[in-house]
């Protein structure tokens, strides 16, 4: 089981050191190696790891990180539920994916199941996990094999825990929209991912016209995501929407960006909010602070009136038994 990872506290130091893993890969940030390290070396890890220990302190549990504390009590329930051994690792920080393969590899595993913790398929997220497995297997476990869990998008019982998740938040309260807020990611990124060259950005409607490109595409997964999971729960039309959260000046993102569909959502006169990120299934810093308290003051300050926040699936018990499923279905 793989996640982002985290910084091993919000000491400055250790927020830097874990940024500079982060930012200095070059499925996050897909520009040649020199532009990378003087942006990231020079400029980014001089301003940003301040800002960002400021932004982990007002998350942070007693525990330590969110993010990490939640996935190790996950994996602590999916280990009950399977007969396999099982590792926990993160893309990024201590608790490295390179631990997790020794630890499968020293107890005798030859073929690993690996299950990256992103319904999506994105470089910058996916894609980078899978690489990293691959090279460290390639480099330093040989004789392992792979066998790697398919993005869950539209998966129909992920799509059920999900759409449980939103209903027990909109079966309690009245709402006027419900915000689909997404990890954002720069348009380079699908250029980049299209395996065809010709579809992504270059035909009309692209994400709902079909192609081979959509298997590789995030901005088409994440709307199917959204399409799913309304359908579900027969939300009309009028009363939902897509954002996409986080960005970097310089490059064009996905857009509509959050920020400015709170603003617009509260000018317009949806008084009642309720927001949802679906690209993670782990509460983080993302979600914790720049949705559930960055988008909230926004959106008051707006206008708004209630802001309401569902959280991820986290360590919910029907996302373990799920994942233990998974694991046994592609094992076998």
């Amino acid at each position: 089981m793989i996640n982002l990872g985290s910084p091993d506290s919000t000491d400055v130091k250790d927020v830097k050191r874990y940024l500079d893993e982060f930012l200095m890969d070059e499925r996050v940030i897909g520009k040649s190696y020199w532009f990378r390290w003087f942006l990231v070396k020079v400029i980014i890890l001089n301003t940003r790891p301040k800002k960002s220990a400021k932004a982990y302190k007002k998350i942070w549990w007693k525990e330590g990180s969110p993010l990490i504390v939640l996935s190790q009590r996950l994996f602590e329930k999916v280990k009950k539920f399977i007969n396999i051994p099982v590792a926990l690792a993160m893309r990024y920080g201590s608790i490295s994916i390179n631990k997790g393969i020794k630890e499968l590899y020293e107890s005798g595993v030859n073929e690993i199941v690996v299950l990256p913790l992103y319904p999506h398929y994105a470089m910058s997220s996916y894609e980078t996990v899978v690489e990293k497995v691959k090279d460290e297997v390639k480099n330093n476990f040989p004789g392992v094999n792979l066998k790697i869990v398919s993005p869950f998008y539209k998966e129909r019982n992920y799509i059920n825990l999900l759409s449980s998740k939103i209903k027990e938040t909109i079966n309690k309260i009245k709402y006027d929209h419900i915000l689909f807020s997404y990890h954002g990611i720069p348009v380079s990124h699908l250029k980049i991912s299209d395996p065809t060259n010709s579809h992504c950005y270059k035909v009309n409607n692209c994400c709902s016209t079909k192609s081979d490109a959509h298997k590789y595409c995030y901005r088409h997964q994440v709307l199917e995501t959204t399409e799913a999971v309304v359908k579900k729960l027969k939300i009309d039309k009028d009363k939902y929407s897509n954002a996409f959260q986080s960005r970097l000046p310089n490059e064009a993102w996905l857009k509509p960006y959050t920020d400015d569909e709170l603003v617009r959502l509260a000018k317009e006169g949806k008084k009642n909010l309720v927001i949802v990120t679906p690209a993670f299934v782990t509460d983080c810093l993302e979600t914790l602070e720049e949705i559930a308290m960055e988008g909230k003051e926004e959106f008051l300050e707006a206008g708004g009136e209630n802001y309401h926040y569902v959280p991820c699936l986290n360590d919910d018990d029907d996302w373990a038994k799920l994942l233990a499923k998974w694991s046994k279905k592609v094992a076998v």
